[in-house]
């Protein structure tokens, strides 16, 4: 690529509306452009970015044995209705109708589409297994697009499927491919994560998540500090807190708490302990109201929640129904004399003389035990913290942050029985096929690098996914000693495989310079007036120092620095 010639841009300014330190210096480096919220345009060097990450995915799934092939992205809603996941899906889904009024989706997943496909090859046990993947486009009409490239409305992913006659078999093309994943996240250069995930709206038997490490990170990873247990918050399981309370239990009082909405408020007011307080929220599950419990200092855990009430949505409930359930203001609801089933944190089992709201605004009840109200159901429906003990051998835990950049599930029988994939066996019996699903967000990888790869200079891209490896910059493109110097050097790395750029534009070397830092390729030669010497310079993205060489050994360099 000679700059001079090509369509290449860098912004002087960092980029106005972009929130995350990748999403600007993706956009101030000129590969990506935003013309919407959530939809990026992937200009010429972000678009070789996102070939390269891609190559080295679609190589790895390749020698992992999976097969690839191409969706289309527009597909009949029918599909999605035999499978059940219309109404999951909602209004994250694009939908539009064709000229008959044929109602169609553009495709946020194609769990559905994999399976009938399947459907084409597989009639016996002997045409099992095997794995089918694509890399493609996926669109979801996110509530809130943000973070730049970390969650927009159209992405591309790589999306595998792996069909086996049983879960032996099945947790044999699982493994493969999460060898694959482990692969491709350490070729890309990623630091990440795999931790245990909700299964959430694909279902399933299991889903791990493999998370890039950042500060930015939507996800919260809990992590021991002992053993190699990992999870996310939305499904890691919390300590059962065996320790009794041994307090005579006292008949329950009215106490006056003015404006002590919060439980904070309360705390501070009546002077006691957190650890005597039992927060009580009412949340809307599937259009039904419930009054659910933890300990003042816990939150309630809305993917636990769901499961244990095998709900579609789960949401806090509005003021206003707050209020006609409890007869109060917001802040003041307990569980005492409620009209609405209460669920119970399990460690509040073993409290007594506990404090909750008296469903009365400004007043709370004080000594309050479990005899004193009913209870629907008794789980663990709570977020871990940071401290608690590990579930596996009893280590602390702590917490980092993580974006997800690819995810591993096994669906089990659930696809194929909703749709009809079915294979008979050895005993000439029909069975249903048992499937896995493997997903990257390729985008999501390359934030995900910015976000671990920078500095204050711009993007410091790993040689693997770099959209040039070596860029020459060239000083004086009238010196004639050094455009053809540039020029040699431009062509024989080309010829040997290193892609590599040549700034030969007429501007000041201050301008290239920056320019080559803020698009962070991961090697830099300069050929300037030193050439009558014979040397350049080469500097490394990585390192401050600048090192002269001669130029007959330059290429040699290049190999090794590439090793």
């Amino acid at each position: 690529m000679r700059l001079s010639k090509e369509f290449f841009y860098t912004l002087r300014e960092d980029a106005k509306d972009e929130e995350s330190v990748s999403g600007n210096l993706l956009v101030k480096s000129g590969m990506f452009k935003k013309i919407s919220n959530g939809i990026y345009i992937k200009m010429p060097l972000g678009l070789k970015v996102i070939n390269n990450v891609s190559n080295i995915v679609r190589k790895c799934m390749n020698e992992a044995g999976a097969t690839e092939l191409s969706m289309p992205m527009l597909l009949p809603i029918e599909y999605f209705e035999k499978a059940g996941r219309k109404d999951i899906f909602g209004k994250s889904m694009f939908s539009l109708h064709d000229r008959y009024d044929r109602q169609y989706a553009l495709g946020p997943t194609h769990e559905e589409f994999f399976t009938v496909t399947a459907m084409n090859k597989v009639n016996s046990y002997k045409d099992l297994p095997f794995t089918i993947y694509q890399i493609g486009n996926k669109y979801r009409d996110e509530i809130r697009p943000r973070l730049g490239l970390i969650r927009v409305r159209e992405f591309l992913m790589k999306d595998a499927y792996s069909f086996d006659t049983d879960l032996e078999s099945l947790d044999e093309s699982y493994k493969k491919m999460y060898d694959a994943y482990h692969k491709i996240f350490k070729e890309v250069g990623l630091d990440y994560v795999v931790v245990t995930a909700d299964t959430g709206a694909m279902g399933g038997l299991l889903s791990e998540e493999f998370q890039a490490v950042t500060d930015i990170g939507e996800d919260i990873l809990v992590l021991c500090d002992n053993c190699s247990y990992s999870s996310n918050v939305e499904v890691s399981k919390c300590v059962k807190n065996e320790n009794i309370d041994n307090e005579e239990e006292k008949k329950y009082e009215e106490v006056y708490t003015p404006n002590a909405g919060k439980i904070e408020d309360v705390v501070e007011y009546l002077n006691l302990p957190i650890s005597k307080f039992v927060k009580t929220m009412i949340y809307n599950v599937d259009s039904k109201f419930y009054a659910c419990m933890v300990e003042g200092d816990r939150e309630i855990n809305e993917t636990k929640l769901a499961k244990v009430l095998n709900a579609k949505e789960v949401c806090l409930a509005e003021a206003e129904d707050v209020i006609r359930i409890t007869n109060a203001q917001v802040g003041f609801a307990g569980p005492i004399g409620l009209d609405v089933p209460v669920i119970m944190d399990e460690n509040i089992k073993n409290k007594k003389n506990f404090i909750v709201g008296a469903n009365k605004t400004d007043y709370h009840y004080i000594n309050v035990n479990l005899k004193d109200f009913d209870t629907y159901l008794v789980e663990d429906i709570k977020n871990v913290k940071e401290g608690d003990k590990c579930p596996v051998c009893g280590g602390n835990l702590h917490f980092k942050k993580g974006i997800e950049v690819g995810n591993t599930f096994k669906l089990g029988t659930k696809y194929a029985e909703s749709l009809g994939l079915m294979y008979t066996d050895n005993e000439n019996k029909l069975k249903p096929v048992y499937m896995g699903c493997y997903g990257i967000g390729i985008e999501r990888i390359i934030a995900s690098i910015v976000e671990q790869n920078n500095d204050e200079k711009g993007i410091v891209w790993p040689i693997n996914v770099a959209p040039f490896k070596v860029g020459i910059v060239l000083i004086d493109n009238k010196n004639e000693e050094q455009l053809k110097v540039a020029e040699e050097l431009y062509t024989k790395l080309n010829e040997l495989g290193i892609d590599t750029l040549l700034d030969d534009r007429k501007e000041r070397p201050g301008v290239k310079f920056n320019d080559m830092d803020l698009i962070g390729l991961p090697i830099r030669i300069t050929v300037g007036k030193k050439v009558t010497d014979n040397l350049v310079e080469i500097k490394l993205r990585k390192e401050d120092n600048v090192n002269e060489y001669e130029i007959n050994n330059v290429i040699d360099i290049i190999k090794e620095i590439l090793k």
